[in-house]
């Protein structure tokens, strides 16, 4: 329980860096490690989709209204990353998430995962992630409410 509450507590922290969230929070621990010595690859994505559901919560897609209101989620359709430092067991991170582009049912999303020691971006990936009705398994509508929740994480453009 303790650990919800920790979650809860840094969802709403804003990174200095950018217009993003810090949407996650965590320390390596030795099981996320392979026997290359790293953190595995699948942890970085764990991450990224705990960030998600981080962010869309603060949104208003809480998992409440995921299961029994309107039942909208964002699901991922596309996917690209760069490893650009390894992480190791005891280091802390946090994953900073914001908002590319807003489209009529998707949305973009920046995730940097950071080491906090060195504030050294360890991975970086973009989700390209659809409004997905549970009830119909199809594309629909981002609700206005929610797209104007999420201005709030949307980069400047350049």
């Amino acid at each position: 329980m303790m650990l919800l509450r920790v979650k809860l507590h840094i969802k709403n922290e804003r990174c200095p860096r950018m217009t993003a969230m810090i949407s996650f929070r965590s320390v390596v621990d030795p099981a996320d490690c392979d026997f290359l010595g790293h953190m595995n690859v699948s942890r970085y994505f764990a991450a990224c989709s705990d960030g998600v559901f981080a962010i869309q919560s603060e949104m208003g897609l809480t998992a409440r209204d995921m299961r029994s209101g309107r039942r909208l989620s964002f699901a991922v359709v596309h996917a690209e990353s760069d490893f650009r430092s390894e992480l190791s067991a005891g280091d802390a991170i946090r994953l900073e998430t914001s908002i590319i582009e807003m489209g009529v049912k998707s949305i973009t999303f920046r995730h940097r995962l950071v080491r906090s020691e060195d504030d050294a971006t360890a991975f970086e990936t973009v989700f390209k992630c659809v409004m997905l009705s549970l009830e119909t398994r199809r594309a629909a509508d981002i609700p206005d409410e929610v797209r104007q929740r999420a201005s709030a994480w949307q980069e400047d453009a350049t």
